[in-house]
């Protein structure tokens, strides 16, 4: 290994450095959503809705409150705030659970593209080397000359194998948080329905006295 690094040339160490930030921000990210999924609790968000549309907030939001289920805790922070605005709480609070689920993916999607840079970097100092040698030895040492050659092509390949193992959980992240970010908005739509729906019925008695 230490002989296949020292052989793809100086270009190997960043390029080095660039799999193991990836390898520990992917270990981060499946150690996340694993918590993530372990959190949901689909039960626990209807019941939340069911209590709020029965325009009992404070029992939604004791009874949500805790709740590791991010759904839970967006319409929690929207039913506290309702007094002052609704549909400002519930942006506020997803905006801050995607934030957290977006967390070191642009990292990933910067090695992605840094990688294969990188080894064609080191294929050009690869192929300058090759000539250099070439016009020095001249063509009767061709064992001079391939050494560069062998350089360009492992620097490429490695930085090619690190983009594309990058890319396949990048991937994967990214439609967990399109997929959380969309489900956060179907639940927050009907919460802000829910509200208008119970404000409606508040405001009603008051009408007909009126």
């Amino acid at each position: 290994m230490l002989n296949f690094i020292i052989r793809g040339g100086p270009v190997m160490w960043p390029l080095l450095a660039c799999s193991f930030i990836s390898l520990t921000f992917i270990i981060d990210r499946v150690i996340f959503w694993t918590k993530v999924v372990r959190g949901r609790d689909r039960k626990l968000v209807d019941e939340v809705l069911e209590f709020a549309e029965r325009g009992d907030y404070q029992k939604a939001i004791h009874l949500g409150g805790g709740s590791k289920d991010f759904i839970v805790r967006t319409l929690v922070c929207g039913l506290t705030h309702h007094h002052f605005s609704l549909s400002d709480a519930l942006e506020m609070a997803s905006g801050a659970e995607i934030k957290q689920m977006r967390k070191f993916l642009p990292i990933l999607d910067t090695i992605i593209t840094l990688s294969p840079l990188l080894g064609i970097f080191g294929t050009v100092l690869g192929i300058i080397k090759s000539f250099d040698l070439l016009g020095l030895a001249g063509i009767a040492e061709p064992g001079a000359v391939t050494a560069g050659i062998a350089q360009a092509l492992i620097t490429t390949a490695t930085g090619l194998g690190i983009a594309l193992l990058t890319l396949i959980p990048y991937n994967y992240f990214l439609s967990k948080v399109e997929d959380a970010a969309t489900e956060i908005e179907r639940y927050g739509t009907s919460l802000e329905i829910v509200h208008s729906k119970v404000s409606n019925m508040r405001q009603a008695p008051i009408s007909e006295k009126q």
